[in-house]
């Protein structure tokens, strides 16, 4: 079982690795290795509360299919070991900044100290430009 939070924990049977030949650099090992992780999540085998959800879809964009199934493609290591290691750590992060909820932004005004500053700042900023200009000097 692999832990997400502490509501929610998956069964590492319910993710598909199959392995796939990488894309990219790599020489003569490139078209005879397939060392390349495609990972298969279907999440709707998990209950997942509604909110949360819906941040997982918009986290995973193109990472989710119709269908609910998280595809996650790792490629980054040479070894299919460390590629399958690197997707499923990709799938737990995912879910776990899916399950964060965001806090809420409370509105706030200004202080009258911080709009008095502000306003001092501006004026004596325009009396600096101001004195910058011809002095209007007589020939």
């Amino acid at each position: 079982m692999l832990r997400i939070s502490r509501d929610l924990a998956i069964d590492e049977n319910e993710i598909e690795i199959a392995f796939v030949r990488a894309s990219g650099p790599g020489g003569q090992n490139v078209n005879k290795l397939s060392t390349a992780a495609q990972l298969r999540f279907d999440t709707r085998r998990i209950s997942l509360p509604a909110d949360a959800a819906a941040r997982l879809l918009r986290l995973a964009g193109q990472r989710m299919t119709k269908d609910g199934v998280i595809v996650i493609h790792a490629q980054r290591f040479r070894t299919q070991d460390r590629n399958r290691s690197d997707a499923i750590d990709r799938l737990l992060e995912l879910l776990r900044e899916a399950m964060v909820r965001p806090t809420l932004r409370r509105p706030t005004r200004p202080t009258l100290g911080s709009k008095q500053r502000r306003l001092e700042g501006k004026k004596r900023r325009g009396d600096i430009k101001a004195r910058r200009g011809s002095r209007g000097f007589d020939d």
